[in-house]
């Protein structure tokens, strides 16, 4: 949902931005001035106010998950349990004599 507020809210002020750059005394710099000022940065500050629970959670998720030892993927070097054996994952380059 929050999304499609972003999306209206970006929408409206790229109209706006462009109404101003046609404008008789409008200029492309004020239009860009415009889009920056009144939508990106208010709409980025915005976003991430509005996002720092969904953070929060994730890092309190991870945070739990390391406590309980949990298994979020082997680690670089381990074998994945499967029948393959550990080895480097990029081949070594091969010198000529």
């Amino acid at each position: 949902m929050l999304y499609l507020v972003a999306i209206g809210w970006i929408y409206v002020v790229g109209i706006v931005a462009v109404a101003e750059a046609l404008a008789p005394q409008g200029t492309v710099l004020g239009a860009g001035l415009t889009f920056i000022g009144w939508g990106l940065l208010p709409l980025a500050l915005v976003l991430y106010i509005l996002g720092t629970p969904v953070r929060r959670r994730a890092r309190r998720a991870r945070e739990s998950a390391a406590q309980t030892g949990a298994d979020t993927g082997p680690p670089s070097g381990e074998p994945d349990r499967g029948s393959h054996a550990a080895g480097v994952p990029v081949a070594p380059e091969r010198e000529e004599p």
